[in-house]
């Protein structure tokens, strides 16, 4: 529980300095497409460090909801390496290839998702 706990607030906490970093220091030094990019990828960093936080509630509530809710939380953890992280070098490379890897960001983001309901649906009534 709190290794998912602390790994969401400090996204939460990067996703927040990156969405600054993007408004004010990269308006002017990267093109409006790249910049969008790097926006998405801080607001999909800062859903998934919400999602961490529920995460490590889960996670607290052991019980057959821990597993899934573990797997979870490394499935948000790989998402926002492989999606924010690919779109976040892109944005800083310009190299638009390393787009290719962002669907693999999104699968594990939707696999996440799918192990969090999971878990959910085996917390005691």
């Amino acid at each position: 529980m709190r290794h998912f706990a602390t790994i969401g607030a400090l996204s939460a906490a990067l996703a927040v300095a990156a969405g600054a970093f993007g408004a004010h220091a990269l308006r002017s030094k990267v093109e409006p497409r790249l910049l969008e990019v790097f926006e998405t990828a801080a607001r999909y960093q800062m859903y998934h460090a919400l999602a961490l936080l529920a995460v490590a509630w889960l996670v607290g509530q052991g019980g057959r909801a821990e597993a899934p809710a573990t797997w979870a939380g490394w499935c948000f953890v790989a998402g926002t390496l492989l999606f924010s992280g690919s779109l976040y070098a892109m944005t800083f490379t310009g190299i638009r290839a390393l787009g290719a890897i962002t669907p693999l960001g999104g699968v594990a983001f939707i696999a996440g998702w799918v192990m969090l309901a999971v878990a959910g649906s085996r917390l005691p009534r």
